[in-house]
């Protein structure tokens, strides 16, 4: 009897055992053949020239062509100079908002809320066709209004630093309630104390703004600093609407660089080199914010 009941035990055990692992099956299928397989396959074809058949070890030639790229550098340098504009422009006002909708004084915070938030979920296809037609030179209704304001008009698209303004208008169109929505939230857990003692000690709104509310935000700061930063390094669809990377490349971005390589010149191996030069990029950067945020946090 203890011999047929040891065997059944030792099934069951197994069964339950078993059970988790074909839970997560599909999830981690679906990971290996979408995620993990892409991402590996890449690193390999980074080492290759060539396409298909015809495709040849090349050792680390993509990363020494990359080194020499002047094309790759000015992609780099046009993206790193609308990272720097945009993101602290975004996030700004994108924490101003989320004070405002905070305060006693606005009613109705669910409907600004949901107003504030509606950009974010516009398509970026449909966002940058949408700002194509208003930003257009001749008839544009931009310009337009500055011209009925006593404003000179502007060449968004044909002048190169104009160019680059009308991607970052764009873009802060489209994340700033995004990034507001998100510091409203972490508004909702700051302590109504801090603020009634901050206010016995006589701290005026800017003093209660830098002393009370920065300070308890910091975390969700870093968050939203990370994430801006990390996804306009990988800039895309934007400028490939709006612009195509003109006027003379002052718009391309290493994401539309990478894109050209791959599908336009079908050069997957430099597109691939591109690929990790990128991931490391924005590794190392995200990796440096955290670190000097902390510290600043202790």
């Amino acid at each position: 009897m203890t011999t047929t009941v040891q065997p059944s035990l030792a099934r069951a055990r197994r069964r339950r055992t078993a059970v988790p692992y074909l839970l997560l099956a599909p999830a981690l299928v679906t990971f290996g053949v979408f995620k993990a397989y892409p991402v590996v396959d890449s690193l390999l074809l980074s080492f290759t020239a060539g396409s298909g058949t015809a495709a040849r070890s090349a050792g680390l030639a993509n990363y020494r062509r990359l080194l020499d790229d002047p094309l790759f550098w000015t992609a780099l340098r046009n993206t790193t100079e609308i990272l720097v504009v945009q993101v602290p422009v975004m996030l700004g006002l994108a924490l101003l908002m989320a004070v405002g909708i905070n305060s006693a004084l606005v009613r109705w915070r669910a409907v600004w809320r949901l107003g504030v938030f509606m950009p974010a979920v516009t398509g970026l296809v449909a966002t940058g066709v949408i700002f194509a037609f208003l930003l257009d030179s001749d008839h544009g209704a931009v310009n337009w209004l500055l011209d009925a304001i006593g404003l000179p008009v502007v060449d968004w698209f044909g002048d190169p630093f104009w160019a680059r303004m009308a991607v970052v208008l764009v873009l802060t169109w489209h994340y700033t309630g995004y990034n507001a929505v998100i510091y409203l939230a972490g508004l909702q857990g700051v302590p109504k104390e801090l603020y009634e003692a901050a206010m016995v000690d006589g701290a005026g709104p800017v003093r209660r703004f830098t002393a009370v509310t920065v300070p308890a935000l910091r975390p969700v700061l870093l968050f939203t600093v990370v994430l801006s930063t990390i996804g306009t390094l990988q800039l895309f669809d934007e400028p490939y609407v709006l612009t195509g990377g003109g006027p003379d490349n002052a718009t391309l971005t290493v994401s539309m660089y990478l894109y050209q390589n791959g599908f336009r010149y079908f050069d997957f191996g430099y597109a691939s080199a591109i690929a990790y030069a990128l991931t490391l990029l924005v590794s190392v950067l995200g990796a440096v914010q955290m670190r000097l945020m902390g510290e600043r946090e202790r």
